[in-house]
């Protein structure tokens, strides 16, 4: 199919495009793909140089010249940060002699929450950004592309271009018209109920919590969060992936889009979950402390979340990847989906046969921890 009038190049960076023109590519939605984020991302040099992720946004310019089309792009040379794995992909094809980096990965850096990936306003041009990521492939030895926690809605186009789908699970909590946290506890079963409220009980006592948002946030708020991100980022990866830089840049650029929550004993801060708002949802990112305090992790990354969503009339709360804990929280069980076009057939044809019998687990597991969810069984 081909879209007389219409360019496909591929550029260095987000950062070369004027902000207007990429931001009415969306809806402005989901923050993580608006033209702060991205460039902030690059700015701060948490893309780009040594990290392994390369700016490499592909888009299609319009008859006028203007922006019409775009995909988030970075060309990889590892599977780090970005939360659906496939090392055993990359392991199988090199014990077969391939080279499976670099590969095209679409999607926003470190960040597992789902949102667009296909951005654009011309439906007719969705399938064009596909072929042309599928040409960038090809024409440069690049093994394959992977676009990573598609929202819902474009899933369909990525499965009728030919792309394999891989499903996974999240948790996420869901706002059914609560007007208070008191309404949504009262959904729960009475034992769950009242652990809950045990846990928020423990977490608060002897600390001050203050959700921070717009220019509320000062700069010692930020300084403090660092030192939390630096401490788990340690723990969790060896090396944290965004630098001090891209928290100052986001803080300039997206403030009233971030919710900081900061745990203080005796006006220090000792703990902070980093959030962003969205239009529909709330998206959880980063958590780190400088204490162990009983339930304070989930007081501040599960329940304050859930408090400011329904604060703010928003559908539902994206606490990031992984954790069956939260189960219990009254976060739910929630597909995600992946899709991935590989150009070599054979490899193609055996992580097809994967993806086959890990969907079938998949839906397994989703049914199991359905059935464990916190809440009031209907007779």
């Amino acid at each position: 199919m081909s879209a007389p009038g219409f360019t496909a190049r591929v550029l260095g960076g987000v950062g070369e495009l004027p902000a207007d023109q990429w931001d009415a590519l969306t809806d402005g939605g989901n923050p993580f793909v608006g033209h702060a984020f991205l460039t902030a991302m690059e700015q701060s040099r948490s893309v780009g140089g040594r990290s392994g992720w390369t700016p490499l946004p592909i888009v299609i310019d319009g008859p006028d010249g203007r922006l019409a089309a775009a995909l988030p792009a970075y060309l990889k040379d590892h599977s780090q940060g970005e939360y659906v794995f496939d090392h055993a992909w990359a392991d199988a094809w090199h014990r077969a002699g391939g080279a499976y980096y670099p590969k095209l990965q679409i999607a926003v850096p470190f960040t597992p929450a789902t949102g667009p990936r296909l951005l654009t306003p011309h439906p007719e041009l969705a399938p064009v950004l596909l072929r042309a990521a599928e040409t960038l492939c090809r024409d440069n030895g690049l093994s394959s592309a992977h676009a990573t926690f598609i929202e819902p809605e474009q899933v369909p186009v990525f499965e009728k271009a030919g792309w394999l789908l891989r499903e996974d699970i999240q948790f996420h909590w869901e706002n059914r018209g609560y007007a208070s946290f008191d309404d949504f506890l009262a959904v729960l079963s009475s034992r769950k109920r009242k652990d809950l409220r045990k846990e928020r009980a423990r977490a608060q006592e002897g600390v001050e919590i203050r959700a921070l948002q717009g220019a509320d946030i000062a700069p010692e708020h930020w300084d403090a969060f660092w030192a939390f991100y630096q401490d788990t980022g340690a723990r969790k990866w060896g090396r944290p992936y965004l630098t001090r830089e891209a928290f100052r840049l986001l803080g300039e650029t997206m403030a009233e889009r971030i919710l900081l929550v900061l745990a203080f004993d005796g006006g220090t801060p000792i703990a902070g979950a980093l959030n962003f708002i969205g239009n529909r949802a709330l998206y959880g990112r980063y958590w780190g402390a400088t204490v162990d305090k009983p339930f304070l992790h989930f007081e501040l990354c599960y329940y304050q979340a859930i408090d400011a969503a329904i604060r703010l009339g928003l559908s539902r709360v994206e606490a990031g990847a992984q954790g069956g804990h939260k189960l219990a929280r009254g976060y739910e069980p929630v597909r995600t989906v992946s899709a991935h076009y590989i150009v070599h057939e054979g490899l193609r044809a055996a992580i097809a046969e994967f993806l086959e019998q890990e969907r079938a687990g998949i839906a397994s597991d989703q049914l199991v921890l359905g059935g464990r969810t916190p809440f009031r069984r209907k007779d």
